[in-house]
C-alpha cells in the first residue's frame, strides 16, 4: 500500500512540475479595430456591388412588366381584327356552299351574250380578289395575334425567373447584411451611424440655375440620411438611389442602378464638370452627384449616413451630365 501511496505521490508532482514548465496556450487575439475597420470597408465593397445587381435586376424587371402591359394593350385590339377575319372567311364559306362556287367555267356556260360574259366574268375576278384579300388579311391576323402572344409569354417567364433571382439576391443581403453590422457593433459600439443634424442643411445649397439647381438642392436636403439599400427616398438612400431621387425631383427619370445611368448620361470631362453631374466610382460599382467647389453628396455604405466629401473620395471612373 505504501508502494502505491509513493507511485501516485510521484505521478501528481510529475503532472503539477509539467503543467508549470508547459508552455502557456497563447488565447486568441480579439481583432483590432484597425482590422475590423478594413473587414467593414471590403465587406461593405462586395455587398455593394449585389446590391448594385440587385438594383439592375429590379430596373430589368420593371421594363419587363412595361413591355407585357404594352402587349397585353395590344392583344386585344388584335383578337378582335383575327376574330372579324375569322368571321369575314366563314361567311364565304357559307356563300360559297349556298350558291355554289363561281368560276369561268360555269360563266361560259351560262352566259347569254359576249356583253353578259364580259361583265359576268368581270365580277367574278373581282369576287376572286376580294376573297383572296380577306383570307390574306385573315391569315396575317392570325399571325401577329400569334406572335404577340408568344413574345407575352416569353416576356412573362423572363419576369417569373427575374422575380426569382430578386428573392435570392434579397435573402443574400439580408444575409451578409447582418454579418457586417455585426462587424460595426464589434468595431464602432452600434451598427449604424448616429442621426445626423438635417435642419438647415438644404439652405446650404449653392445657388445653381435650372433643373441642375433642384437636383443639387435635393442633394443637400438628404444629408445626414441613412443609407438604405435598395432605398431612393425620402427616408433613406443607396447611392444610385439618390442620384436618381435628386433628378426625379428636376423632372429627370434615371434608371436606379449605377451601371444604367452611366449608360444614359453624356460622358464628359473633369474640366467641364458642373453642379448636377453625376460622378462614377469603383468600376461603376459606386456614384455620387457633385455639388461644386470639387465636392459630391453621396450615400456611402451602410450603416453610414448621405455625406458631403470631396470629389477624390475614391478613384473616379468617370463624369456623366443628364440629358
Amino acid at each position: 500500500m505504501s508502494s502505491l501511496r509513493k507511485t501516485l505521490r510521484a505521478l501528481a508532482v510529475a503532472v503539477v512540475s509539467a503543467a508549470l514548465v508547459a508552455p502557456a496556450v497563447p488565447a486568441r487575439a480579439e481583432p483590432s479595430p484597425a482590422e475590423l475597420t478594413r473587414r467593414i470597408e471590403k465587406s461593405s465593397a462586395e455587398l455593394e456591388r449585389v446590391v448594385e445587381a440587385y438594383n439592375e435586376l429590379r430596373e430589368k424587371i420593371k421594363a419587363n412588366k412595361a413591355d407585357a402591359d404594352r402587349l397585353q394593350a395590344r392583344l386585344g385590339p388584335l383578337e378582335q381584327q383575327a376574330e372579324q377575319s375569322r368571321a369575314d372567311v366563314s361567311e364565304l364559306a357559307v356563300t360559297a356552299y349556298k350558291t355554289g362556287n363561281l368560276s369561268t367555267a360555269a360563266a361560259l356556260l351560262r352566259a347569254e351574250d359576249s356583253t353578259a360574259l364580259l361583265d359576268r366574268i368581270s365580277t367574278i375576278d373581282q369576287l376572286t380578289r376580294q376573297r383572296q384579300e380577306r383570307i390574306a388579311t385573315f391569315t396575317g391576323d392570325q399571325r401577329r395575334l400569334l406572335a404577340e402572344k408568344t413574345r407575352l409569354d416569353v416576356t412573362l417567364e423572363r419576369q417569373a425567373a427575374q422575380a426569382r433571382q430578386l428573392t435570392t439576391a434579397k435573402t443574400r443581403i439580408e444575409r451578409d447584411l447582418a454579418k457586417l453590422y455585426e462587424l460595426r457593433r464589434q468595431a464602432y459600439g452600434r451598427a449604424t451611424e448616429q442621426p445626423a443634424s438635417r435642419s438647415d442643411s438644404a439652405r446650404d445649397a449653392p445657388s445653381v440655375a435650372g433643373s441642375a439647381g433642384v437636383a443639387v438642392r435635393y442633394a443637400y436636403g438628404a444629408l445626414g440620411k441613412p443609407y438604405v439599400w435598395g432605398a431612393d427616398g425620402p427616408n433613406g438612400y443607396d447611392c444610385s438611389g439618390l442620384t436618381s431621387a435628386a433628378w426625379r425631383a428636376a423632372g429627370k427619370s434615371l434608371p436606379h442602378n449605377t451601371r444604367m445611368q452611366w449608360g444614359v448620361v453624356a460622358h464628359i470631362s473633369r474640366s467641364e464638370l458642373r453642379p448636377g453631374d453625376l460622378v462614377f466610382y469603383s468600376n461603376l460599382g459606386h456614384m455620387a452627384i457633385y455639388v461644386g467647389s470639387g465636392q459630391v453628396i453621396h450615400a456611402p455604405t451602410f450603416g453610414r449616413n448621405v455625406e458631403k466629401r470631396s470629389i477624390d473620395l475614391l478613384t473616379p471612373y468617370g463624369y456623366g451630365r443628364v440629358r
